[in-house]
């Protein structure tokens, strides 16, 4: 018996390649860039499972092409907005995706944003291989504290508790914001924690740090009106979704040091434009969309997205599900045999 047809738009690590070609006869898209894609639409043709990037742009017109073989699309992140979930859905197939898996992680490299921002790390490395360090200043690349400041958190989930946690040990005064409601921190934060209006958040925050899932209501959520709230001494970190914050009111706010800096893991478009202006400013980090980049997270991230693909192939209910109402919307979606 033949094994099923499988895609994977990129190389992942190689512990989830391992286990998806136990399973399947897998074809891997070797390139450092995703496929273009007209090039997907014509690799999805009768294909069984596809696992896909956030690059990867999955609509309708994908998942017809790909016929009614399609029995899953198993993703390796935690969002999934380049899915057109409904879609899928009225197909009966089963999407995955990865959550959980790299809310530390993020956290972490939140943090070292956070750090590098305020405490000069940057420039203070450029000063030196430029051969600008002379001697010791007492003014010399100065910045901001980071224990006892105020931080900001806008979107209070699994990864804004993990961050408001790391704050509690710099005895850092907690604010939160939440777009649905204000969730209690599970498990609970060893430091008060505000939940706030986003306007006195920007307000009254040293630090404002993004970590809202992208949505209608959050896009562009930070804009002129939110920059002209917050103090100019403060620093933005963005390491949720590039589209959050309108990059032109960015520019505008860094460039006329309305605020005093920015760290971004995520920019809109990415990869961001080499003739984009927010490049030619000194007041602002920008990182490839590294935060779950570690060795162990991203494997851990392949072998779920791995464990999500096979269980679709087999017809399995699939571990991590990003649209469970396609169990309930057809009582077959495509490639279940009842094992649920």
């Amino acid at each position: 018996m033949s094994k099923p047809k499988v895609f994977v738009t990129r190389a992942i690590p190689e512990k989830g390649l391992e286990m998806a070609r136990e399973e399947a006869e897998v074809e891997v898209w070797p390139d450092e860039l995703p496929p273009p894609y007209k090039v997907l639409l014509e690799k999805v043709q009768g294909l069984d499972g596809l696992l896909t990037l956030l690059t990867d742009r999955i609509d309708a017109r994908l998942m017809d092409a790909a016929g009614r073989s399609l029995k899953v699309v198993s993703q390796m992140a935690v969002g999934y907005d380049n899915i057109d979930l409904a879609a899928a859905t009225e197909r009966g197939i089963p999407v995955g995706h990865t959550p959980g898996v790299l809310t530390e992680t993020t956290a972490d490299f939140t943090w070292a944003l956070l750090m590098a921002a305020a405490r000069r790390v940057i420039e203070g490395d450029a000063f030196t291989r430029a051969g600008r360090w002379h001697t010791w200043g007492p003014t010399l690349l100065m910045g901001p504290d980071v224990h006892g400041a105020t931080i900001g958190i806008v979107g209070f989930g699994r990864i804004g508790q993990a961050v408001a946690r790391r704050a509690a040990g710099f005895g850092m005064h907690i604010m939160y914001n939440n777009v649905k409601d204000c969730p209690e921190p599970d498990p609970p934060i060893p430091m008060p924690v505000e939940c706030v209006d986003l306007d006195d958040l920007l307000r009254e925050s040293d630090f404002v740090t993004l970590h809202t899932p992208l949505s209608q209501e959050t896009y562009h959520m930070m804009g002129d009106e939110q920059f002209n709230l917050m103090k100019p001494t403060a620093i933005l970190i963005n390491t949720a979704r590039g589209s959050v914050v309108d990059q032109g009111a960015l520019y505008r706010a860094l460039k006329s040091r309305r605020i005093a800096c920015a760290a971004l893991d995520v920019t809109d478009p990415e990869p961001i434009p080499m003739d984009s202006p927010l490049l030619a400013l000194d007041n602002i980090i920008i990182t490839p969309h590294i935060a779950s980049a570690s060795v162990q997270t991203r494997t851990r991230m392949a072998k779920m997205a791995a464990g999500n693909l096979i269980s679709g192939l087999r017809g399995e209910r699939l571990p991590n599900c990003a649209n469970p109402q396609v169990y309930e919307v057809h009582k077959d979606p495509r490639g279940q045999n009842g094992n649920s």
